[in-house]
């Protein structure tokens, strides 16, 4: 635990922070993933079990989709709602039920979507949602109105309902039965990696505040991140075979 906090630690303030005379924690971060690696790889009841990663491409390449994916939820979730308060100055309150949207679209899309068993395309529509989402955040501004906020969240619950369910119907097909609870356990252990990317971010676009300057290119970097979420669910074929009734 010590040496997978202190890797992230390290990692995490060089990304709020990026700088040549801060690439030692790049190094830092790195060796204390190694030595990480090495423990656990030796431990018979490990704290993250590395060995489910061993040889699965299709299980690797779906915890990359949920670290990009929720990179860009989580950055929204944070970020959205500094910005309402502070450029559109709103209260607490009204910044908090602006952001259900958020909330029930995504369970909404959940709902129906969990109808088909068919991954692929779940995590294709997702993520082109999720860029469609994060490029028109670029569009706000301090008198931007209402139904245009509502709007943006709603679209952005989608993707994540749509994602976040192909991701876990993706991890029951791609992982070990032997070993499903650490594979189930590291999907959500990758999700607050995006937590943690996403925080981040926001350190470094929302530095003099939560301006509208900075949610532009808050909205720029996550566009960016989810048109290769789009990219890597396209190159992925092993998605094809999800859901069907061959395996």
């Amino acid at each position: 635990m010590l040496t997978f906090a202190g890797m992230l630690t390290a990692f995490m303030l060089f990304l709020m922070e990026p700088g040549v005379g801060h690439l030692y924690l790049v190094g830092v971060g790195a060796v204390l993933g190694a030595a990480f690696a090495w423990w656990e790889l030796r431990r018979p009841e490990p704290f993250i079990d590395l060995r489910v990663l061993r040889g699965n491409a299709a299980l690797l390449a779906t915890y990359g989709r949920q670290v990009l994916a929720f990179t860009t939820s989580y950055a929204f979730l944070y970020g959205f709602s500094q910005w309402l308060e502070e450029s559109r100055e709103l209260s607490p309150s009204q910044a908090g039920l602006l952001l259900l949207p958020l909330s029930v679209t995504a369970i909404i899309a959940t709902a129906i979507a969990s109808r088909n068993a068919r991954v692929r395309g779940k995590l294709v529509i997702g993520a082109a949602v999720q860029v469609v989402g994060c490029v028109s955040m670029l569009s706000l501004h301090a008198t931007s109105p209402v139904w245009l906020l509502v709007l943006i969240g709603g679209v952005l619950g989608i993707s994540q309902g749509l994602i976040g369910l192909g991701n876990q119907n993706a991890l029951y097909a791609q992982a070990d039965p032997d070993r499903m609870g650490s594979s189930a356990g590291l999907l959500r252990t990758f999700m607050y990696i995006g937590a943690l990317l996403a925080a981040a971010a926001n350190a470094t676009f929302f530095r003099d505040g939560a301006t509208t300057a900075g949610l532009h290119g808050l909205s720029v970097l996550l566009a960016v991140v989810a048109v290769l979420l789009l990219a890597l669910t396209l190159a992925d074929r092993s998605l094809r075979r999800v859901g069907t009734a061959e395996r």
